[in-house]
């Protein structure tokens, strides 16, 4: 009987705690996810009859947006946030599938600043092995996997291993996002107004905004990268580019792509370019252009919506 009260007690507390898992929403809705502030005020003004849920510190905000029941949040800034708020909301909400809006470094020389980019697959690009220096050249600390990106000198991709309730665990380089929702992108893409200039401070004489050289344009394909580094190294941007096929780069979205795949729910993410990871020709652009490039990428995101299926 002690032992039968032991139990109970403890079930009561853990149903007392914040951190417990129980549903605070029953609709069923797509999860909009965002970052960081930028990001989220680029979005949030659109939610139609938003309610406020707490979690952790976070604010998680039920409504519709473009008549569709969405719930927004923010992941908040890198991989550990990331991977954490996306489990966490998971586990409180009737989640039927991700769409993250975000902003992101350019690594694809054929992309420029405001587009919008949405990849086919994510991966994380410092899982790697740190090589020991030996005569002759680097040393990896396990075998190298003859199917992972090349090293950049002594970091040696070594992939994530991950399984789910129908894949047993194995090593990942990338994760896939959903064909379904791809195709989707695909047929939005063309018809989207987006944002060349960004509009003048309240200290700046009108017609003084400062403009992109060209209208930015949607590409979907290829592969983005993820990290919990803010990178503006050329050279590394460089490495990227030719090892990893990468297109992009963040902070976030690898670990959004793990989680989802983990718990097998559809997810599909767009990144707006604020700035060249490196390839910048004086500084990086990010403060510059974060939001247009957030307000770009939110204009595709309230397109995508528009056309999901009821």
């Amino acid at each position: 009987m002690r032992r039968i009260v032991l139990g109970f007690a403890v079930l009561s507390a853990l149903a007392a705690t914040p951190a417990f898992a129980r549903e605070l929403d029953s609709t069923p809705r797509t999860l909009v996810m965002t970052a960081y502030s930028p990001e989220w005020n680029a979005m949030v003004g659109a939610v139609k009859d938003p309610k406020e849920y707490k979690l952790n510190g976070g604010t998680y905000l039920t409504g519709t947006l473009e008549g569709k029941p969405v719930l927004l949040m923010q992941s908040g800034v890198s991989m550990v946030n990331a991977a954490m708020n996306t489990q966490l909301v998971l586990d409180h909400f009737a989640v039927k599938r991700i769409v993250f809006s975000g902003i992101a470094g350019g690594v694809d020389p054929d992309l420029t600043i405001g587009d919008v980019f949405v990849a086919d697959s994510w991966g994380e690009y410092l899982e790697v092995n740190f090589a020991r220096e030996r005569p002759g050249g680097w040393t990896s600390p396990e075998a190298v996997d003859p199917k992972a990106p090349a090293n950049w000198e002594f970091m040696f991709p070594r992939g994530v291993t991950v399984g789910n309730s129908e894949d047993a665990p194995k090593r990942h380089y990338t994760f896939a996002m959903d064909p379904g929702l791809l195709a989707l992108a695909r047929k939005v893409a063309a018809n989207v107004k987006m944002e060349r200039c960004v509009p003048p401070s309240p200290h700046q004489l009108p017609g003084s905004e400062l403009c992109l050289h060209q209208e930015p344009k949607v590409v979907v394909g290829g592969t983005g990268v993820t990290a919990g580094v803010y990178a503006d190294n050329a050279q590394f941007r460089e490495y990227l580019y030719s090892a990893w096929n990468a297109r992009v780069l963040d902070m976030e979205s690898g670990a959004v792509a793990q989680v989802a795949y983990a718990n097998q729910v559809p997810t599909i993410i767009f990144r707006s370019l604020s700035d060249l990871a490196g390839g910048d020709k004086e500084k990086n652009m990010e403060d510059t252009f974060e939001h247009l490039a957030s307000v770009n990428s939110a204009h595709v995101v309230r397109a995508f919506l528009a056309a999901l299926p009821d």
